[in-house]
């Protein structure tokens, strides 16, 4: 159990060990921009890791100097040339990058290195936590080439707000991983890459001592909760919840284990690496 794998490909590495899956961008030479190709083998990677009960934390980061530059230019001029409908089905591909992402039922961790544009934005809003360095610069630049923010804008929206959009939708500034925090965008700001690593590291530790199952719960929890009327639907919906996962099977050792004085089965240190965090 928890054995390290690897899977590496030209545009992403996959590396699953001690119950942390990273995902790594890995087009430096283009700052890790995307296209078909690429967001093909993140949804791919993505399912591959829904599916592994091994895996406990998902952390998204890249190589080089930047998290992502957003689309590719390559990708771009071909999307130019495609019909309306070619581009609806090219815009779908794209779009279940992004739900696959924000509704993996693992929790997520962006680690965001060097600039993040565009659709790299999106990304950074699907997941569950991000850290951001100093030296980051974000931009949500689509207007600017004649283009909208639409298919990430539910995720951007929903992290930092209807206000803040219609800024920076609209103006296509760009801003430092400061305002990045103040807009919840991101979570925490590192001075350098050493600290991005060992905010990760806390995070993981945190998050590797929690219920897999709980976790799972929860995000759906937040994602009922936060999108809907607080009706006696949304009351019966969080009764129920807390009813299902108190008599279920790591809801019973949860509450043991609190009771007896003792860490949880899936609290154990032995999953937990010596080291996790960007090298």
């Amino acid at each position: 159990m928890n054995t390290p794998q690897e899977m590496t490909d030209k545009n992403l590495l996959v590396e699953i060990n001690a119950g942390i899956a990273r995902l790594s961008l890995n087009r430096p030479d283009v700052h890790n921009a995307f296209d078909d190709v690429l967001i093909t083998q993140i949804i791919e990677a993505l399912e591959n890791i829904e599916a592994n009960d091994e895996v406990r934390v998902v952390v998204l980061t890249s190589k080089g100097k930047h998290f992502s530059a957003g689309a590719d230019l390559n990708w771009m001029k071909r999307m130019a040339t495609l019909t309306e409908q070619e581009n609806r089905h090219d815009a779908q591909h794209l779009a279940q990058l992004m739900h696959t992402l924000n509704d993996l039922s693992k929790p997520t961790i962006a680690l965001v290195n060097g600039a993040a544009y565009g659709g790299a934005v999106g990304l950074i809003a699907c997941c569950d936590m991000a850290i951001a360095t100093v030296r980051s610069r974000f931009c949500l630049s689509e207007v600017k080439i004649g283009l909208s923010p639409a298919v990430i804008s539910p995720f951007v929206v929903s992290a930092m707000g209807e206000r803040a959009a219609r800024r920076y939708f609209l103006t296509a500034e760009s801003f430092d991983a400061h305002q990045a925090a103040q807009l919840n965008l991101v979570h925490e700001v590192a001075q350098n890459e050493s600290e991005l690593a060992k905010m990760a590291d806390d995070f993981i530790q945190a998050l590797l001592q929690n219920s897999p199952q709980a976790m799972h719960k929860t995000k759906q929890l937040i994602k009922e909760v936060s999108r809907g009327d607080i009706n006696q639907d949304m009351r019966d919906y969080t009764v129920n919840l807390i009813a299902a996962i108190r008599v279920s099977e790591e809801g019973q050792e949860g509450l043991g284990s609190f009771l007896e004085k003792r860490k949880p089965n899936w609290a154990n240190s032995r999953l937990v690496p010596k080291e996790t965090g960007e090298k």
